[in-house]
This record gives C-alpha cells, sequence and structure tokens, in this order.
C-alpha cells in the first residue's frame, strides 16, 4: 500500500511538471505564428493582416502600459522640474521690472 501511494505521488509529480512546462505565458507569440503556419499549410483562407492589425494593437497597448507605469514613477521629479523653471521665470520678470521701473 505505502508503495502504491509513493508510486502514485511520483507520477502525478511527474504529470504536473511535465503538464506544467508545455504551455506558458511567454508562448504567445509561438502559439500565433505557429497557428497561422499550420492554416497556410491547409490551404485555409486566413486574414493575416488582420491578425497583424492585433498584434499591433496589443503591443500598442502595452507600450502605453509601460508609458503610464514610468510617468508615475518619475511624475515627482517632472513636477519639480517645471515648478523650478516657472520659478526662474517669475524671478526674471520680476527682476526685469525693478530695472525698467527705476530707469
Amino acid at each position: 500500500m505505502r508503495k502504491f501511494l509513493i508510486t502514485i505521488i511520483v507520477l502525478n509529480s511527474i504529470i504536473w511538471f511535465g503538464l506544467s512546462s508545455l504551455a506558458k505565458a511567454n508562448d504567445y507569440n509561438t502559439a500565433v505564428i505557429s497557428h497561422v503556419i499550420s492554416e497556410k499549410i491547409k490551404g485555409t483562407n486566413i486574414d493575416t493582416s488582420y491578425i497583424m492589425e492585433q498584434e499591433i494593437e496589443r503591443l500598442a497597448h502595452k507600450f502605453m502600459i509601460d508609458s503610464v507605469t514610468i510617468l508615475q514613477a518619475y511624475l515627482p521629479q517632472i513636477i519639480e522640474g517645471i515648478a523650478a523653471d516657472l520659478r526662474l521665470q517669475l524671478d526674471d520678470k520680476y527682476k526685469e521690472q525693478i530695472l525698467n521701473g527705476n530707469n
């Protein structure tokens, strides 16, 4: 009985690790390319321009999400830089007014 349970556990773990390595999130591109190739070989009329359109939209969406994350991280420094520039411009205008008013 004990040997049977150990055998079942070992087989289940082998199957679990074997199946978990089959499909990963980073295999998306491979799956799409494989699907397009297999459909072309079968002779099915597949709309590759539509697939390309969807892929470009997916990449654009990912780029926008990454851009928002970067902006969120650097927003305090950006606002500080803008505030410093505005202070310098206002100081320059104030100094010009003082100089022009005294002449």
